[in-house]
């Protein structure tokens, strides 16, 4: 495996299509050969014949494997003529021997290319013939380098604070001979010393190996802020307690203060966190083997003016960027593939004509299919005319909807969603169906995208914001995919069917749905309101996290979790789990169904100054649709969501 952010090259090809680029230099640092683990800078110059603008790619290839894309076409910066790649560091994570990176330049004005191939050692950073064990950039996570074992087999490494003596596993990975295997090992307590060693697996059979080492963490760095755990309800006997990880995606709400998204213990310290200076950063999701989606600010030509989340990245526990793509050529693609809403901003005229659209950025989740391809939800803004959705001012109407789209292993797009072209009501949306309470957002407004459209001559001076989708998931019996729209009070099921399906809004779960809610407990309000997080748990019951606002608006109380039995035959809903939080999540939170059967729910933006994160854990009771509190952990920031897990390696399952 590898992480895409460098290398040291040695130069020994260049291609050029039509003769108008040529890349003039790469100037690596340092140069090779290096041990894999260490980040290395390289800077890439191209000149252009024509105006531009020149995107630059990198790829990396292991010998002769086919290569793979680390970082997608992004604009690079031009000055007297000369175009120069952003920055980029490739940190690779074995096994030694000989790498290519490719680097490709094109115009996308005339769609011309030039590309550059360069070879690159890494030596093994075992030493002695024994595991060895090094820091890295992250103070909570050190790299495990592990000497040979036999092809057929399997290997893994194991970690755990010798005051305690409770390992964390990594994930098994396929034995490389005479090559050594690598591992980040990431859960560890700041300043701790941990006993590392390692397994081999044959044929069933596990042997521990022939060495350890020793490690000892750092301490946290100074420039950030990390939340303070309180344990409200310690962790009964009827609690997961094997899932001891809780993995929060925190946000930055004040000013000057940076909170990091980090990993805790269950008494709420902390054992992993991925830097951040970026106050609109969104950890997604964990992936399996130690892996995260980021959503994160970065440049992207085509908007030019805004880099608040224009960049999404698959990132290791180190911190490392495996895998980049952005908005900027996102936008020119999918325009290629025929979908006019998701261009270019910079496409769209001044005064903005009705029907013209644009793609803004990404926005709030993105997932893995189990075929490798990337799944994410991006932002439209769309004009319509005067008196839509009610409009009261006669002017041009605009609106966010969301788009979703989906991307191959070499971050391409091979499908997308427009919900503009599913708004005709009917069974699929309705244009004229207006956010539930009405939500809109202006330029600069916490919470709502970046805008280009709106306020400009002829436009409303604020966008209505729609739907503001917040959660996706993959419903592998059908090959749907679940998307929660928030400010319709809705979650809709959408066609995917694997890439092959019509697009169509299957149905839409919610008040004024297709479903009719089995009312067995009389609630006055039973439906979820402007939910987070909805998906299936394997006992194939649909859980979400109920904010609750339009029924706190009429009856007030608290968010609740939400477990439901859904018969789609019969289009019925029946509660399973409606469970009193006992907190008011305005905004954001989650929902997990956990091993053992209990539920995790998170509420955040609540407790005192509703600056409070709880992650509590239910125990159902039988013949009931309420359950028992057996873990409430309180940290003292807001939290996007969270994710409790036995360790960094293994994603959840919903």
């Amino acid at each position: 495996m590898h992480a895409c952010s460098a290398a040291a090259f040695v130069l020994f090809t260049s291609i050029s299509l039509q003769g108008a680029i040529t890349i003039t230099s790469i100037a690596p640092s340092p140069t090779a050969p290096q041990p894999y683990g260490t980040p290395i800078n390289f800077n890439v110059s191209a000149t252009d014949t024509n105006q531009g603008p020149v995107a630059f790619r990198f790829e990396v290839a292991y010998e002769k494997d086919s290569p793979v894309v680390c970082r997608n076409f992004n604009i690079g910066t031009v000055n007297a003529g000369v175009w120069t790649a952003q920055p980029f560091t490739y940190t690779h994570l074995g096994p030694e021997g000989t790498y290519t990176i490719i680097v490709t330049a094109k115009d996308f004005s005339t769609g011309e290319t030039a590309s550059q191939s360069t070879s690159y050692a890494l030596t093994s950073a075992v030493s002695g013939g024994k595991l060895t064990v090094l820091p890295t950039e992250n103070p909570l996570v050190a790299l495990a380098a592990i000497p040979g074992c036999p092809v057929g087999s399997s290997v893994r490494a194991y970690f755990y604070d010798v005051a305690v003596k409770s390992p964390f596993f990594t994930e098994f990975q396929p034995c490389n001979g005479s090559l050594s295997s690598s591992f980040y090992l990431g859960g560890m307590y700041p300043n701790t010393r941990y006993e590392i060693g390692y397994e081999v697996k044959t044929a069933g059979t596990t042997l521990s190996g022939s060495s350890t080492a020793t490690f000892k963490s750092g301490a946290l760095p100074s420039q950030y802020v990390f939340p303070v755990g309180t344990v409200i309800q310690p962790a009964t006997s009827q609690a997961d307690t094997a899932e001891d990880v809780v993995l929060y995606s925190n946000l930055n709400v004040d000013a000057g203060l940076w909170f990091p998204p980090a990993a805790t213990d269950l008494a709420g310290n902390v054992i992993w966190y991925y830097p951040n200076d970026d106050t609109s950063l969104l950890l997604t999701r964990p992936l399996a083997g130690g892996y995260f989606f980021i959503l994160d600010k970065g440049t992207a030509w085509s908007n030019g003016t805004t880099q608040t989340l224009q960049v999404i990245r698959k990132v290791d526990l180190a911190g490392n960027t495996q895998a980049e793509t952005n908005i900027g050529l996102l936008q020119q693609q999918l325009l290629a593939m025929g979908a006019t809403d998701l261009q270019s901003c910079g496409n769209v005229p001044i005064p903005a004509p009705v029907g013209s659209a644009c793609l803004l950025s990404f926005s709030h989740d993105s997932i893995l299919l189990p075929n490798g391809d990337w799944v994410m939800i991006a932002t439209i803004e769309k004009i319509f005319p005067p008196g839509t959705q009610q409009s009261p001012t006669g002017l041009n109407v605009d609106i966010l909807g969301d788009a979703i789209i989906v991307l191959d292993r070499s971050l391409n797009p091979v499908w997308y969603w427009d919900a503009f072209e599913h708004d005709n009501g009917g069974t699929q949306l309705n244009i004229n169906r207006t956010a539930v309470l009405r939500e809109s957002c202006v330029i600069g407004q916490a919470g709502c995208p970046p805008l280009f459209l709106v306020d400009t001559p002829g436009v409303n001076s604020y966008a209505n914001d729609w739907m503001h989708s917040n959660s996706l998931y993959y419903n592998a019996a059908n090959g749907s995919i679940l998307l929660s729209v928030r400010h319709q009070d809705w979650v809709i099921s959408i066609d995917f069917g694997n890439g092959l399906g019509t697009s169509n809004v299957l149905w839409r779960m919610g008040l004024d749905g297709d479903f009719t809610f089995n009312n067995i407990t009389n609630n006055p309000y039973p439906w979820f309101s402007h939910q987070h997080n909805a998906s299936i748990a394997p006992s194939g019951d649909y859980i979400l996290f109920d904010n609750g606002n339009t029924r706190v608006d009429q009856f007030g109380g608290d968010s609740r979790g939400v477990a439901l039995d859904v018969d789609l035959s019969a289009m019925t809903v029946t509660p399973v789990l409606l469970q009193d939080l006992g907190y008011y999540s305005e905004a954001v939170g989650s929902a997990q169904f956990l091993p053992n059967g209990n539920y995790h729910f998170e509420a955040s933006y609540a407790g005192p100054a509703d600056s409070y994160t709880y992650s509590e854990e239910y125990f159902p009771l039988a013949a009931l649709v309420t359950g028992t509190q057996v873990f409430n952990l309180q940290t003292s920031n807001p939290s996007y969501r969270s994710f409790r897990m036995p360790d960094l390696y293994t994603a959840p399952t919903n």
